[in-house]
């Protein structure tokens, strides 16, 4: 290669030294000027869309069927918890994380350092099975959405369930190869047409609003007010409530991102993109979820349950609009395939954990490119068995899922925040009364389901 040949070169390479150091410096300047690291950048935006996108999925798309079902007192209770439950429990989570000895800790880390080993792999064996339990449900619920839009949409006979499950796994575990940046860019792209969708549906239904939602309350079989259906109804729809709100199988990973890249002020910048993100997620689900509810009967939420299906695939179906029902069955798709990908990337965390610490007792390291495979082969064949067996998703909700989901996002950082001493100045707050109360409600819902088995 000639003087001139190696020219070109060198000045790319050059561009690419200036690029990385670049960035570098970005990152310092955030960590050292307060107002730089407050404003909002790009990464900011893509976070709180991917946080959003994480948190709507299957749960908005269950918690009509659930609020419905226990009548007009379930609607009141889910609109007075959303908004306190899902800024003051993900707030307290992301604490906990940036409690961490060193910035690239994820949360197994963070709960083996304050509490020991012993604890920290109980913990990040149920952190695993909790996240796993939710990507089992939308693995079933994705195959289910696509089954139903094949057969109601397409009006073709769908393929057999095992294969269709299979080639659903499949295609959203290649993406998920793809790394973290590449989902939580598809991820935010995805979000603002969803938002867009989700509005524009739930006013479209607003000319079906009936008030036969208004008046429901569950009755016995004379006819009369049945108190200890309404209490059960309630119970379960609280871990519904807190999966519909949850995002914190990605919550982890956006403070491990905002520490690294904004220091000292990680705390400042996680808040101001949680009051941003936060509201508009439960503005959004609420009144998607109220339209549904009073455009509906309380005999369809009885035939939707039975179903195994989503709201959306329900009004899909029912609805004689072609492509109103299209959009709703897209829709839902879409929303289910996103919750996955935030979700997987808790999976991944939590087995990922598991494996790291139990060969690091056997004194062997495994590498990061191996354990992924390893990951990613587990989930794929687990995933798949679980969305061909199609268990009832709401179910999977009621009983597991949220149960778990409250023990992690809910009592283990107010656990943490009085028994860190660097977490000891958000204690004595009336926020953490309501957190932990709402925790205990969720969590014993598991108990429900053990009394159900005998």
């Amino acid at each position: 290669m000639t003087k001139e040949e190696e020219r070109p070169v060198k000045r790319r390479a050059d561009g690419a030294q200036a690029g990385a150091s670049s960035e570098v410096q970005k990152t310092e300047d955030y960590k050292t000027d307060k107002a730089y690291a407050l404003k909002w950048h790009g990464q900011d935006v893509r976070w709180m869309l991917s946080l959003f996108g994480t948190a709507i999925g299957a749960g908005v798309l269950f918690l009509p069927i659930d609020a419905g079902g226990a009548g007009i007192i379930g609607i009141v209770l889910m609109l007075l918890v959303a908004y306190p439950l899902a800024y003051f429990a993900h707030r307290a989570m992301c604490r906990f994380v940036l409690s961490a000895r060193n910035p690239g800790d994820d949360i197994t880390d963070v709960v083996e350092q304050h509490f020991g080993f012993g604890f920290g792999m109980v913990f990040t064996i149920i952190y695993f099975v909790e996240v796993l339990v939710i990507l089992l449900m939308y693995s079933v619920s994705i195959t289910n959405t696509a089954e139903s839009f094949i057969v109601n949409q397409l009006h073709m006979s769908a393929p057999p369930r095992w294969l269709l499950s299979l080639v659903l796994v499949a295609v959203l575990i290649l993406i998920m190869t793809c790394g973290t940046r590449a989902v939580t860019r598809v991820m935010s792209w995805l979000t603002w047409p969803v938002i867009a969708v989700l509005v524009i549906f739930a006013l479209y239904l607003i000319p079906r609003w009936n008030p036969s939602m208004l008046t429901s309350i569950p009755r016995n079989a004379a006819g009369g007010f049945d108190f200890s259906t309404l209490l059960l109804d309630l119970w379960l729809l609280v871990p519904v409530i807190v999966l519909t709100f949850d995002h914190s199988a990605i919550v982890s990973s956006f403070s491990v991102n905002v520490r690294k890249r904004y220091g000292k002020y990680s705390d400042d910048k996680i808040g101001k993109i949680l009051k941003l993100g936060e509201p508009m997620m439960v503005t959004v689900v609420l009144f998607f979820v109220l339209s549904s509810d009073l455009a509906l009967t309380p005999g369809d939420l009885v035939k939707a349950k039975a179903q195994n299906v989503s709201i959306l695939s329900y009004l899909a179906n029912m609805l004689n609009t072609p492509a109103i029902s299209w959009i709703a069955s897209i829709t839902a798709f879409v929303c289910i395939f996103k919750a996955f990908l935030g979700h997987y990337l808790g999976v991944e965390e939590g087995l990922g954990g598991i494996i790291r610490k139990v060969t690091h007792v056997k004194g062997v390291v495994v590498e990061r490119k191996k354990l992924n495979v390893l990951v990613n082969v587990l989930m794929f064949v687990a995933c798949w068995l679980v969305a061909w067996a199609n268990p009832s998703a709401i179910g999977m909700i009621e009983t597991m899922a949220g149960p778990l989901i409250a023990f992690v996002l809910l009592l283990l950082p107010m656990y943490g925040v009085h028994k860190v001493p660097a977490l000891k100045k958000y204690s004595h707050k009336i926020s953490n009364v309501f957190i932990v109360v709402v925790g205990v409600v969720a969590v014993s819902a598991i108990f429900y389901n053990i009394v159900e088995l005998f």
